[in-house]
């Protein structure tokens, strides 16, 4: 007999709670600091790619997101500081779970997972995510590849990270971070 009406004792408790509503559109909600978004494709400091094309996160993947086709450098055409670089680049974010295996699987952490999580779209051929846009930004100081190596590097030297970025001098020279004098280097680190 009591039956119906508990559900209702339920209803009228919860009838004058205050809501507890987002307003995503409006107001967005910062994101967790490790959460798995939008895949991205980093570049090394001189702006030539990470990528080295082996295709060891298109095999990790569990979903079959990943394609990769990788292709030779050449001395006059070089994307990557190793023998390959990634041509062609796709993640179908249809199948991809966010899982993240791809990111364990990248040997030079070529692939890595940002904060962006906003990936809609009415169209299915646009949520295959081509590397045009995976590839990170250039930053200020960054050459758009195909360019060479820095003078006196090798590949081992980009992998180990001793390979730094240029910096625009005032007088409007590019000088590798490495060959600054020293009172160069005091003046920027005062600056900072």
């Amino acid at each position: 007999m009591f039956d119906p009406l508990a559900g209702f004792v339920v209803t009228a408790a919860t009838m004058f709670k205050k809501p507890n509503t987002e307003f995503y559109p409006e107001q967005k909600v910062p994101t967790a600091p490790r959460y798995h978004g939008r895949h991205q494709l980093n570049r090394h400091p001189d702006g030539l790619e990470k990528c080295i094309g082996c295709e060891l996160c298109a095999w990790a993947c569990p979903a079959d997101a990943i394609y990769v086709e990788g292709a030779d450098n050449t001395e006059t055409e070089r994307f990557s500081p190793g023998e390959r670089y990634g041509q062609v680049y796709q993640i179908n974010y249809l199948r991809c779970i966010g899982c993240g295996l791809c990111i364990e699987a990248c040997p030079t952490r070529a692939l890595t997972m940002t904060n962006d999580y906003e990936m809609t779209d009415d169209n299915r051929a646009d949520l295959i995510y081509e590397k045009d846009r995976l590839l990170a930004p250039l930053a200020p100081g960054m050459t758009p590849p195909p360019h060479a190596m820095q003078p006196g590097t090798d590949e081992s030297d980009y992998y180990l990270g001793n390979v730094l970025g240029s910096i625009a001098e005032p007088n409007g020279a590019t000088v590798p971070d490495g060959a600054k004098q020293p009172a160069a280097a005091g003046v920027e680190g005062a600056a900072q």
